[in-house]
């Protein structure tokens, strides 16, 4: 899984150069005006993909990292799954409900590790006196 994962990302990350290739294909006949054609939608493509992969891949590091901290804080991965599984007693969508609410205990955990990291770095920083470059 990890291996696709990380195939797809890399491939979308060379996308603008495969767009750039194709664009610059030399002919005039069909072929080459659609190669130039489908290479300057990748490239229209290309920064919306790249501003998409960021907000996904931000949101997972949040999800995963704060999974990983929840498994290793027995209470709290007892909570986050006592609330999912009360969840999973609504009826129809109960089932949705407990993945989605394991899914938001783990991405909570993850922002709040994250926003203390943030502060005790901001903190240190400004203890820190900042190095003036003699240049």
């Amino acid at each position: 899984m990890t291996v696709g994962v990380y195939g797809i990302v890399a491939g979308i990350v060379k996308l603008d150069d495969a767009g750039a290739w194709l664009v610059h294909r030399a002919g005039e006949d069909a072929w080459a005006r659609v190669q130039r054609a489908c290479g300057a939608a990748i490239l229209s493509a290309a920064p919306w993909m790249m501003k998409t992969l960021s907000v996904v891949g931000t949101a997972a590091m949040f999800l995963v990292g704060g999974g990983i901290l929840a498994h290793g804080i027995p209470w709290l991965q007892h909570a986050i799954e006592d609330l999912a599984s009360k969840a999973a007693a609504v009826p129809g969508i109960g089932a949705a409900l407990h993945l989605l609410g394991s899914m938001l205990g783990n991405a909570i955990v993850g922002i709040a590790a994250g926003a203390l990291v943030v502060a005790a770095v901001s903190l240190v920083r400004r203890a820190i006196p900042a190095r003036r470059s003699s240049t």
